[in-house]
């Protein structure tokens, strides 16, 4: 099974659809509905064993929580923060290249 290539603050990059996001959490696999997973279309439908993400994701219309496989994400190098409103209660802050989580949600 794939180690996590990403980390909980890192920001990332969908590689094949348009949103980016900062990793909130980490799946060592798959761990979400069979129904989630049947509606991704089958020609994009990743494998289960490897990490997935769950991201606090922007894209130019909204802001959503989305869960990314590591197969479809590559690290975002744009340095620019995510305008996500629930980023101020799991993060500090960013210091160009990724977020520090807050103390009281560190394990």
């Amino acid at each position: 099974m794939p180690l996590a290539r990403y980390g909980i603050g890192d920001v990332v990059r969908h590689r094949l659809l348009d949103f980016r996001g900062v990793i909130f959490d980490v799946d060592p696999e798959f761990a979400n509905s069979d129904e989630w997973y049947e509606a991704i279309p089958a020609d994009m439908r990743p494998a289960k064993d490897q990490p997935f993400y769950h991201l606090l994701a922007e894209n130019s219309d909204s802001s959503y929580v989305a869960y990314v496989s590591q197969q479809n994400l590559v690290l975002d190098e744009e340095g620019e923060p995510v305008d996500h409103p629930a980023i101020g209660t799991m993060f500090d802050g960013f210091d160009g290249e990724r977020y520090t989580l807050k103390r009281e949600h560190r394990h």
